[in-house]
């Protein structure tokens, strides 16, 4: 070996962590989805009732 021969270094080893990030994630598609669907009831209730008042004249 010469002097500027040098061993390989091995790179380092990367370990995948979530930290949490894919219950963050699934919270957050729980929520969009709940929001979602309490939109969805809010807006048919409307239409409902402008159907209704309309339906009595």
């Amino acid at each position: 070996m010469t002097a500027n021969d040098t061993e390989p270094v091995p790179a380092p080893r990367v370990v995948p962590t979530t930290n949490g990030s894919e219950k963050r994630k699934e919270r957050g598609v729980t929520f969009r989805v709940l929001v979602y669907v309490v939109v969805a009831h809010v807006m048919a209730f409307y239409l409902w009732l402008m159907f209704a008042v309309v339906g009595k004249r």
